[in-house]
C-alpha cells in the first residue's frame, strides 16, 4: 500500500462509520448522563473530563476547542520509551529532535528548535528555560512513573492563559500522593547507533523511582528520581550551504570549494569568510572550521529530582508544594547548535485550590553552567592558532607559490589552504582538546565560546469560579459558569556582560527587570435543555514595553445527543517577544546579536542595510571584477542592489484562529471520532533580520563601505515580519476497541501555508510536513498478562527554513513496536520495544542529528 493513499483511507474509514452510526438518537447531555443505559466502555468515554480547554472540569465530549487527552494506560500501550516520545503519535503533533534528550512538540504550523509558540505546563506550572522561553524537552518535567495523563491544546490557547500560547498548549498532569501510594522503581536500558557510520552501538540507560505515600488523612508526600545516560544523536549534516560561492569561475560546491561551509561545520560561516585576490580573480575563501562531532561531546546525562507535599486544609480545601530540580548535559539547538554541560534548572512551585478559587506561585531559575555554542568553539579554535589576517596572507602566499611552480588553480587553492593550515590544531590531540576547554569558558563569543546565562522566573496566577462563590446551585439554576483569573510573571536577568547586558548607562551589570501582567473573564451558558452551550471569554495583557493588548474568544458546541459533539470557536492571540528577543546583546564572530526592543538597538535600524542585498551586491562587484572591470567600476555598476532596510523595532506577534470540530462515541463507546478544521491569520512575526551599518553617513561612500567587511558594523536583529502569513489545516482521529482488550487507532493531520501578503522573506518558516499520519494496533493484557502495539508512522517532505540552514526534509516512515507482560504477582512488567525498527536513519529537519533505531527493554516495579 503506498504511503500516500493512507490520509485518504483513514478519512473514508470515518465517513463509512459515522455513516452507518446514522445520527442513533439516545439522551440528552449532562443532565441525563446517569440515566444512560450504556457499556462499561460508554460510560467511561461518557464521563471522561479535562480541565484546560476552559480551565475548569468539562466533559472532553463537549470541549469547546480541539483538545487531546492521553492517559496513563495510553502511554503504557504505546511502543515508544516514554510518555513525552509517545505525544509524536497524537493527532496534530509535530515532535522534532535536536537531540536524544531534546525534543520539540509543535502544532499546527511554524515548528523550530526554540518553539516559543508552545507553551509547556505541569500541572499548570510553566516549565519553560526562561532565557530561552520554552521548555528543553522534559527536562524539567515529570517522569514516567509519575505522569497521570496528558492534555495538548492544538490551536492557541492565549485568552485563557496569556502565556504565549498562540500555536498551542501541553499540560502535564502528574499523579496524586493520596490516590497514587506505593513504591514504583523503573529500569530502562537501551542501544542506540546500531549501523552508525559515524560512531559504534551505545548504551543508554534511565533509572527513576518514585515514593508515595499519604501519612494521615490530611497530609501526603511523594519523591521523584531520574538519572539518564547515553550518547547522543549525531549532527553530521556536511553539504555546501556556500555552493554557489566560486561557481563563475568553474568551482562547484563541496569541499573543493575554497568558500566550503557545511552545514554541521563551524568555523567557516560568512563571517569566516573573505573575497581575496588570487592570480587577478576574486575568490571567495573560508576558514577550514571544524566538524560538529570535534568540538563537541556526545555524551548525554540528566538528573531530575521532583519532591511533592499535599496537605489537606479540610474536605474541600488543599495545599500543594513542588520543587524541581534538573541537571543536565546534552545538545541543544536554536541558530546554532550549543552543548549543555552543567545546566541547571530549579523550580518552587505552590498552590491553594478549592472549588471556588485557586491561587498558585511559583519560582524558576536557571544556570547555563558550563556550557557553550558550538560555532563560536569551531571559529576561535582556528583563530587562537591563527589570525584571520596572517591566515589569508599564508593562503595568499601559498597560491602564488602553487601557481608559480605550475600547479593548476584547483591544485593551487588546496597547496594554498595546507600552507595556511599547518600547524593547525588536530581534533583528538591534547593540544586541541586544552583550546577547546579554555576557549568554553570564555565569555565573549568574538574570542570565546562560553554560555553564561543566570535568570529567574517568578509568577503568581489565581482564578475564581464565580458561579460557585455565588452558591453551589448557580450553575444548575441558571445555566451559568462564571470564571475569573489573573497572573503576573517577572523575568529577572543577571547580565553576564556578553549574552545580555543592562543599557541603563552606568548599570551594565545590574539586574534587568521584563514583567507582564494580564487577567481574563469567562461566561458560558447553556440552552435549549443543554443542547447548546456559548461561551466568551475575553483575557487582557499588558507588558512593559507594549500596550494593553486583547484576546477574545468565543465558542459554541452543539449537542443533539450525548454522543454527538459539533463545536465553532474564534479567538485571537498574542506573543510577547522572549527576553532573548527583546535584551540580546551577543558578539559572536564579528556579528551582533541584538534584542528588538529600542532601549536595545535604538538607532540600528535607521541606519542600516539588509544583508542579503548587501551579499547580492558584493558577489555582483566580484564578478564583474572578474570579468574585467575595475573595483570602483564595478562598484558604481552595482550599487543600485544595495536596499536600505525597512524593519523595525519588536512590537508582539499576533493570530486570529477560527476552528471547527466534531467529536463522538458510536458503537456504544467502542469508536470514538474526532475532527477538526483550523484557519489561521498571523501578524508581526517575530524573526532575525541581518542588517550592516556602514561606518559612514555620506552617501557616495556607502557602497564603497559596503562592499568591505572592515567598514561596516554588522548585526542580526529581532525585528517582525511585515507580512500577513495565512495558513489551513484539519486533522482526524479514530480509535475502536475490538473485543474489550484491542485497540486500533488511526489519525491523520494536513497543514498548510495557504499564501503570504505582502511576502518579506523574514516571517518563521513554515517547518510543518502537509500530512502526517498515524496507524496503531495492540492493547494492555490482551492475552492473559501479555500486551502489545504496533504502529507507523508516516509524515511528508517539507521546506525547512532557519537561519542556520534552509531546504527539503525528506519524507519518512518509522514502524515502532513493543512487547510487554505482566507479573502480577510481583508487580513487575517487562516491556520490550524499538523505535524506527528498521533503523532507516531520518532526520526530523535540517541542521539536526540524524535519527536511526533505538531498541530497549523496561522493568517496572510497583510496590504497594
Amino acid at each position: 500500500m503506498q504511503k500516500k493513499y493512507l490520509p485518504l483511507i483513514l478519512m473514508l474509514l470515518a465517513g463509512n462509520f459515522i455513516y452507518a452510526q446514522n445520527g442513533k438518537k439516545t439522551t440528552k447531555p449532562d443532565t441525563a448522563l446517569q440515566k444512560s443505559d450504556t457499556t462499561q466502555i460508554k460510560k467511561h468515554e461518557l464521563n471522561e473530563v479535562v480541565i484546560s480547554a476552559s480551565r475548569i472540569s468539562e466533559s472532553i465530549l463537549r470541549s469547546p476547542v480541539s483538545i487531546e487527552k492521553i492517559s496513563s494506560a495510553d502511554f503504557r500501550r504505546s511502543a515508544a520509551p516514554s510518555f513525552f516520545d509517545a505525544l509524536e503519535n497524537v493527532k496534530g503533533v509535530q515532535l522534532i529532535t535536536p537531540s536524544l534528550g531534546f525534543r520539540i512538540i509543535n502544532t499546527r504550523g511554524f515548528a523550530n528548535t526554540t518553539n516559543v509558540r508552545f507553551t509547556q505546563l505541569v500541572d499548570g506550572v510553566d516549565n519553560q528555560a526562561p532565557h530561552i522561553g520554552a521548555p528543553i524537552g522534559n527536562a524539567l518535567g515529570p517522569s514516567d512513573l509519575d505522569i497521570e495523563s496528558v492534555e495538548i491544546i492544538p490551536g492557541t490557547a492565549s485568552a485563557l492563559y496569556g502565556l504565549n500560547a498562540i500555536n498551542g498548549l501541553a499540560n502535564f498532569i502528574t499523579k496524586d500522593p493520596f490516590t497514587s501510594q506505593g513504591i514504583s522503581i523503573q529500569q530502562k536500558t537501551g542501544v542506540n547507533h546500531v549501523g552508525d557510520k559515524e560512531t559504534s552501538a551505545k548504551v543508554f540507560s534511565e533509572t527513576s523511582f518514585r515514593i508515595a505515600k499519604a501519612l494521615s488523612k490530611k497530609f501526603a508526600f511523594k519523591l521523584n528520581g531520574t538519572y539518564t545516560t547515553g550518547y547522543d544523536w549525531i549532527a553530521d549534516n556536511m553539504n555546501d550551504l556556500n555552493a554557489t560561492a566560486n561557481a563563475k569561475l568553474g568551482i562547484p560546491g563541496g569541499p573543493d570549494n575554497p568558500g566550503y561551509d557545511p552545514t554541521n561545520g563551524y568555523g567557516n560561516e560568512s563571517s569566516d569568510r573573505k573575497t581575496i585576490t588570487l592570480g587577478g580573480k576574486q575568490y571567495s575563501v573560508a576558514r577550514t572550521g571544524y566538524a560538529e562531532k570535534d568540538v563537541t561531546s556526545y555524551d548525554l546525562h540528566n538528573v531530575k529530582i521532583d519532591v511533592g507535599l499535599a496537605y489537606k486544609i479540610n474536605d474541600n480545601t488543599r495545599i500543594n508544594y513542588t520543587y524541581r530540580f534538573a541537571d543536565l548535559d546534552n545538545i541543544y539547538q536554536r541558530a546554532n547548535r550549543f552543548r549543555l554541560s552543567g545546566y541547571i534548572l530549579q523550580q518552587h512551585a505552590i498552590e491553594v485550590k478549592n472549588n471556588i478559587y485557586q491561587v498558585r506561585g511559583y519560582w524558576t531559575s536557571e544556570n547555563t553552567g558550563k556550557s557553550y555554542n558550538l560555532r563560536s568553539a569551531g571559529e576561535n579554535i582556528d583563530r587562537n592558532y591563527k589570525d584571520d589576517n596572517t591566515w589569508y596572507a599564508d593562503f595568499t602566499k601559498g597560491f602564488n607559490s602553487a601557481t608559480t611552480a605550475g600547479a593548476t588553480v584547483q591544485q593551487a587553492l588546496q597547496q594554498a589552504r595546507q600552507l595556511a593550515d599547518a600547524g593547525r590544531y588536530q581534533p583528538g590531540t591534547a593540544a586541541f582538546n586544552n583550546v577547546l576547554n579554555k576557549l568554553s569558558d570564555i565569555n565573549n563569543w568574538d574570542i570565546g565560546a562560553a554560555l553564561r546565562v543566570k535568570d529567574d522566573l517568578l509568577h503568581v496566577e489565581g482564578q475564581v469560579n464565580i458561579s460557585n462563590a455565588i452558591s453551589p446551585t448557580f450553575q444548575k439554576e441558571t445555566g451559568l459558569d462564571l470564571l475569573a483569573g489573573f497572573d503576573h510573571r517577572t523575568y529577572i536577568i543577571h547580565p553576564d556582560g556578553n549574552y545580555f547586558i543592562n543599557y541603563v548607562p552606568g548599570k551594565a551589570y545590574s539586574n534587568i527587570d521584563y514583567s507582564k501582567t494580564g487577567g481574563f473573564v469567562q461566561v458560558a451558558k447553556e440552552l435549549f435543555d443543554n443542547e447548546l452551550k456559548l461561551s466568551a471569554t475575553l483575557r487582557a495583557d499588558r507588558n512593559d514595553y507594549f500596550d494593553l493588548k486583547l484576546n477574545p474568544r468565543f465558542t459554541a458546541v452543539y449537542s443533539p445527543v450525548v454522543e454527538q459533539n459539533f463545536r465553532v470557536s474564534f479567538q485571537s492571540g498574542y506573543r510577547f517577544p522572549s527576553i532573548f528577543e527583546a535584551f540580546s546583546n551577543v558578539n559572536s564572530g564579528g556579528v551582533k546579536r541584538i534584542g528588538g526592543l529600542r532601549v536595545v538597538s535604538n538607532g540600528i535600524f535607521e541606519n542600516s542595510y539588509l544583508r542579503t542585498s548587501i551579499d547580492a551586491f558584493q558577489a555582483a562587484v566580484k564578478n564583474d571584477f572578474n570579468a574585467g572591470l575595475t573595483t570602483d567600476a564595478a562598484i558604481e555598476k552595482e550599487k543600485g542592489l544595495l536596499k536600505k532596510n525597512q524593519y523595525t523595532y519588536l512590537q508582539p506577534e499576533h493570530i486570529n484562529s477560527f476552528e471547527a470540530g466534531y467529536k463522538s462515541i458510536l458503537f456504544d463507546g467502542q469508536l470514538s471520532v474526532d475532527a477538526d478544521f483550523y484557519y489561521n491569520k498571523y501578524n508581526n512575526f517575530i524573526g532575525q533580520v541581518e542588517i550592516n551599518v556602514p561606518n559612514t553617513t555620506k552617501p557616495d561612500s556607502i557602497p564603497y563601505y559596503l562592499n568591505d567587511k572592515n567598514k561596516q558594523g554588522r548585526y542580526r536583529a529581532w525585528t517582525n515580519s511585515r507580512s500577513t502569513v495565512y495558513n489551513i489545516g484539519g486533522s482526524l482521529g479514530l480509535s475502536y476497541k475490538l473485543f474489550q482488550n484491542y485497540v486500533l487507532t488511526g489519525n491523520v493531520s494536513y497543514a498548510k501555508l495557504q499564501r503570504t501578503a505582502n511576502e518579506d522573506a523574514l516571517e518563521d518558516g513554515f517547518n510543518t510536513p502537509q500530512w502526517i499520519t498515524n496507524v496503531a494496533f495492540g492493547g494492555n493484557h490482551v492475552i492473559g498478562n501479555f500486551g502489545f502495539n504496533a504502529s507507523y508512522k508516516w509524515q511528508s517532505g517539507f521546506y525547512w527554513q532557519s537561519f542556520l540552514v534552509n531546504g527539503n526534509v525528506n519524507a519518512y516512515g518509522t514502524i515502532d513496536g513493543q512487547a510487554n507482560y505482566d507479573f502480577v504477582k510481583t508487580g513487575l512488567n517487562l516491556k520490550v520495544g524499538a523505535t524506527n525498527l528498521t533503523n532507516k536513519y531520518y532526520n526530523s529537519f535540517l541542521g539536526g542529528p540524524a535519527i536511526g533505531g533505538f531498541y530497549y527493554t523496561t522493568l517496572t516495579l510497583n510496590i504497594k
